[in-house]
């Protein structure tokens, strides 16, 4: 099974095509929490730099830092097509949240969108608060899974989810990454002198393809058990497939819950 730096580097394109870029609230409401009207920004485990595009014309500096050589061409080609005369400056950094090699108190915000599951807590907690000015923000999200669509969709995402586990269990693989625990270890580390997670909504548009491919990206291990031989019948991709064609022919909207930890330095 491939380990987090290289599970997504041959799909970046794909990734990149598909999942959601964070919603303007959000970006808002970590803005309000800084009490800057355009921080300093490093966003540790920025994939394809969806995450870190999102803040131009809102930060003043971006850093964007990814181990992954595949996500990391992908986030310097979105970097690139960034909106001109933003006045967002853009750096991409090849580098691992727990050691980035960025200098102390470079940062207003720290960002981990869809990535702290990913970090070792106990390295990359005090990395994140050498990185912080005081009075600096890490936010800390991950959107739910599925998107909220229709009750169908939802419920053969969710058989195929469960099939995946029973594979995984059946396998006796062990979790594919550190869970989403992340307002606990923030509390427990001592580093931050206050912390909260809210939820955050935002909207974008999709249809089948995007929501087979999402799940595909989404759900541990999918494509990993297709690669071994597992048959998409057999992993609930096939139901999940003819559901989507029924009920996305069309684009339709879909409705994003995040959960957002964040904590002041």
């Amino acid at each position: 099974m491939s380990d987090a730096a290289s599970r997504f580097s041959g799909v970046a394109g794909q990734y990149d095509a598909v999942r959601p870029a964070p919603p303007a609230d959000l970006l808002a409401v970590i803005t309000q929490w800084a009490g800057l009207a355009r921080p300093d920004v490093v966003d540790l485990g920025a994939g394809t730099g969806l995450s870190a595009v999102a803040w131009a014309g809102r930060a003043g500096r971006v850093t964007a830092v990814e181990p992954s050589a595949g996500m990391r061409a992908q986030a310097g080609r979105r970097i690139a097509a960034a909106p001109a005369g933003s006045g967002t400056r853009f750096a991409l950094l090849d580098a691992a949240a727990e050691d980035t090699g960025l200098p102390d108190g470079c940062a207003d915000v720290v960002t981990a969108s869809q990535a702290m599951h990913w970090f070792d807590p106990a390295r990359a907690l005090p990395e994140i608060a050498r990185l912080l000015r005081p009075g600096g923000v890490l936010a800390v999200y991950d959107c739910d899974w599925p998107p909220c669509i229709d009750w169908e969709t939802g419920a053969a995402w969710e058989d195929m989810a469960r099939r995946v586990d029973e594979e995984e269990a059946r396998r006796g693989l062990p979790p594919l990454h550190r869970g989403k625990e992340h307002l606990g270890r923030i509390r427990a580390c001592g580093l931050f002198r206050h912390s909260a997670q809210i939820a955050v909504h935002g909207r974008e548009q999709g249809d089948a393809g995007r929501l087979v491919a999402t799940a595909l990206s989404a759900i541990s291990h999918a494509a990993d058990f297709l690669a071994l031989g597992c048959t998409e019948e057999e992993l609930g991709l096939t139901a999940l497939k003819e559901v989507a064609a029924r009920r996305l022919a069309r684009s339709r909207t879909w409705w994003w819950t995040y959960r957002v930890c964040l904590a002041i330095r």
